[in-house]
């Protein structure tokens, strides 16, 4: 996985760019966490024995047990990132129809 690139910031920068790059980041936040989700998913796969290519001896319950839980810990932080995600997103899109409104670029 690459690390994100965020473009260099031209000289006329006003309130609408600054928005959008907020927006910018939050989909950057989205993509690093559906790849958190999908190694989850891989995580059980892996456990269950259904992971493509991959032989695994059979779990025990508990084995079973202990993953679940620490993808159920794990999931249950990606909701609480996504609820900030999602303060964070309607934050912005407010203060861009605020902007909009008045017309200029002041908050």
């Amino acid at each position: 996985m690459s690390l994100p690139k965020i473009p260099e910031l031209p000289e006329d920068y006003d309130i609408n760019s600054a928005i959008c790059q907020i927006l910018i980041s939050i989909a950057m936040e989205e993509i690093g966490l559906s790849h958190i989700i999908n190694a989850e998913g891989e995580k059980l796969q892996y456990v269950l024995g259904t992971l493509p290519g991959v032989n695994v001896t059979t779990p025990t319950v508990e084995e079973i047990l202990e993953i679940n839980e620490s993808v159920k810990d794990m999931l249950q932080q990606v909701a609480f990132n996504q609820m900030f995600l999602s303060a964070k997103m309607s934050a912005a899109l407010k203060t861009y129809l605020q902007n909009k409104k008045n017309g200029g670029d002041e908050v």
